[in-house]
């Protein structure tokens, strides 16, 4: 694993390139990481194994309607109920 710090980045961008096809590169700013540079297989392979889908309200299943009219979210927010009706 390599850290590197974003001005650090710019400068050797090339390097830090070929250093990702090997292991992620974690660039950091304010030695926070906040961005990770990685090889395109792997970002392919990770992307394959998400699942997650974003739906639209009528493209939602029966089941998530039906479990969503009946959740009581009163213990989030009591008024949370006034402003769905």
């Amino acid at each position: 694993m390599t850290s590197v710090a974003a001005t650090e980045f710019q400068t050797r961008t090339g390097r830090y390139m070929e250093d990702a096809g090997k292991s992620p590169v974690f660039i950091t700013k304010h030695n926070r990481a906040v961005r990770v540079l990685i090889d395109i297989d792997e970002y392919e392979r990770l992307k394959a194994c998400d699942k997650r889908r974003a739906y639209h309200i009528h493209e939602l299943p029966e089941e998530w309607h039906t479990a969503l009219d009946n959740a009581d979210l009163s213990h989030i927010d009591p008024q949370l109920d006034t402003l769905i009706d």
